[in-house]
């Protein structure tokens, strides 16, 4: 998909008569930049497929690759979880071992992929990024989905770029929380074992179509949907979101964790 993003941008460049320095002049892109972009030798900017949709009044074409592109930079079996997250009204979520992908900012993202990824380099890194980052639009849609997520307390626990990353990440999450498309909740260890242990769970819900269930351990995913399993994860979450703090209690551990963070 980033070939085929390079080769319309090239395309449409060169019917115009432009050159790259030409557009880089319009596009408040670099000329290596916009270069590498049509050799596909680098991820492409956010932003752009939106700037050149509007300046070649392409149709939108440019959006709709860099959609499919940032599909690539998942593997094959999460890839039919991307395509339905969007279409979901509502988002329930335990989080086991980190901030959940549509929450994290790019600190915090981008120290986690270091992480989990210790042989990329930093265009890997940060084709990957810009993949989980596109991601994170739907949240700036007209209609978000609901979120409700549990955190579990090793996420908070565990550092991940350092005291002062961690900080703004969960003021981050306090922020969503404060508005209407979101609650977050802490599971403490205090409760001791769940059925969830060792796994993320993310159930979607649909307004026009039956629930799946989205099961992800440390290399390997599962998209759930027959109704008997589907059920069975909905109970192992309900589960948890009983035995998690309070939506309030919740805000005020994580403001707390925050300030010792910041001391």
């Amino acid at each position: 998909m980033r070939d085929l993003f390079g080769f319309h941008l090239r395309r449409m460049r060169k019917e115009r008569g432009l050159s790259l320095a030409d557009l880089a002049a319009e596009r408040m892109h670099g000329k290596t930049v916009l270069a590498d972009v049509e050799t596909a030798h680098r991820p492409i900017p956010r932003g752009l497929p939106e700037e050149l949709d509007e300046f070649f009044d392409a149709g939108g074409i440019f959006g709709h690759l860099f959609k499919l592109s940032y599909l690539e930079a998942f593997p094959d079996w999460s890839r039919r979880f991307m395509e339905l997250e969007p279409l979901a009204s509502h988002v329930w979520k335990y989080a086991a071992g980190s901030f959940p992908g549509l929450w994290q900012i790019e600190e915090y993202g981008m120290a986690a992929l270091r992480l989990g990824l210790p042989r990329a380099d930093a265009d890997e890194i940060e084709r990957v990024w810009s993949a989980r980052a596109a991601r994170q639009s739907l949240l700036h849609r007209d209609d978000p989905p609901f979120m409700w997520v549990v955190l579990d307390e090793s996420v908070v626990r565990r550092q991940i770029g350092g005291p002062a990353v961690m900080a703004r990440q969960i003021a981050h999450v306090l922020d969503l929380a404060e508005g209407p498309h979101a609650v977050v909740q802490i599971l403490p260890f205090s409760v001791g074992g769940h059925g969830v242990m060792g796994s993320s769970i993310t159930l979607l819900d649909f307004l026009d179509a039956p629930r799946v269930v989205y099961a992800e351990g440390y290399v390997t995913g599962q998209l759930l949907e027959n109704p008997a399993e589907v059920q069975a994860a909905a109970l192992a979450y309900d589960l948890l979101q009983a035995a998690a703090l309070s939506p309030e209690e919740s805000k005020l551990w994580l403001r707390s964790a925050m300030e010792e963070l910041r001391a």
